[in-house]
């Protein structure tokens, strides 16, 4: 089950609380309320609907193995410069590059998967408006998989099958731990010794905390972030957010 509509879309890392401070005489409430509407218009607010403007991630996928686009790299090059060598669908000549950081443990990388990915991979992916690139953000002090999940699907990667064991994780959430991880990879008729080898190695644990560095040093303190041309956009949002977003970005290109 997903969370109330009323709960934030995307699980952070890192809360804040305030303090309520009450301070008698009425030119001094007056500019407490002015700084107060200063600093509320200039704070980020997460799981708005409304995309924030957010510092880049990566470009090209190991399982597509295309050169990254010229469009593309030039887009993220004007925010980070940051390419790695992550999965990634999609035209690599696209102007529009979508970079997500998920967890396979997130309750709202789920939502976003089957609500809103969808939408987006058949209206802009498939039609080689937008390069899609999944990047690993897990959030291992409260998702105990989180990690091992990620190296899971590196290692479904090396056999040609991120995308199908990447889906499998999110179909099957509920039911995540570290013993599926491998039941799982048999059952998408992977190379059990191969698979499992690689897994308990743990060869792509670095290759994950990267990812996890990666996202940090852009900005990503929870998940799902998704950046669009480097412009960030928080939490499980409806499709038509994105689509806001997307085609600003296209616009911009013609």
């Amino acid at each position: 089950m997903f969370p109330d509509e009323n709960q934030k879309s995307s699980e952070q890392g890192i809360k804040s609380g305030s303090n309520t401070l009450l301070i008698p005489g009425a030119i001094i409430v007056a500019g407490v309320l002015i700084a107060g509407a200063v600093m509320y218009a200039n704070a980020p607010r997460s799981g708005s609907t409304v995309p924030g403007e957010g510092r880049g991630a990566a470009l090209v996928g190991k399982t597509a193995k295309e050169p990254v686009g010229a469009a593309a790299k030039s887009n993220l090059t004007a925010t980070t410069g940051l390419i790695d060598d992550d999965p990634s669908l999609g035209n690599p000549e696209a102007s529009v590059v979508l970079v997500e950081f998920g967890d396979f443990q997130c309750p709202f990388c789920s939502r976003l998967f089957q609500e809103t990915l969808p939408q987006i991979k058949e209206q802009y992916v498939k039609t080689g408006k937008v390069r899609f690139i999944y990047r690993d953000f897990p959030l291992s002090s409260i998702h105990a998989v989180a990690q091992k999940a990620a190296e899971a699907s590196e290692c479904a990667d090396e056999q040609g099958k991120f995308w199908q064991y990447h889906d499998m994780l999110y179909e099957r959430q509920q039911s995540l731990s570290a013993a599926n991880l491998k039941v799982w990879a048999s059952e998408l008729g992977l190379d059990s010794a191969l698979f499992n080898t690689c897994l308990d190695s743990g060869k792509y644990a670095d290759e994950v905390q990267k990812d996890l560095s990666d996202g940090q040093a852009a900005g990503v303190t929870g998940t799902p972030a998704t950046f669009v041309n480097g412009r960030l956009v928080p939490g499980a949002v409806p499709f038509e957010t994105f689509k806001a977003v997307i085609e600003e970005e296209l616009a911009k290109a013609q």
